[in-house]
């Protein structure tokens, strides 16, 4: 697995993780509970993950929306 980025916006990383299904890319967000846990402040990002063989596509992708 390949960390494409790490956002402490989830509204902006839902947006990212549909964007990356539209282009057949599995994406996966890792420290989403522990983001919860530490309550809405933001402090800890959560990180978004894609297979190592999709992540020149993925930020090929990204770079197209002006994400990347």
């Amino acid at each position: 697995m390949i960390e494409l980025l790490r956002i402490t916006d989830p509204v902006r990383l839902s947006w990212l993780v549909a964007l990356l299904a539209d282009a057949g890319i599995e994406a996966i967000v890792l420290d989403t509970h522990t983001s919860i846990m530490e309550g809405s402040i933001g402090a800890i990002p959560r990180r978004l993950m894609v297979d190592a063989d999709d992540a020149d596509d993925a930020v090929r992708v990204l770079r197209e929306a002006g994400e990347a």
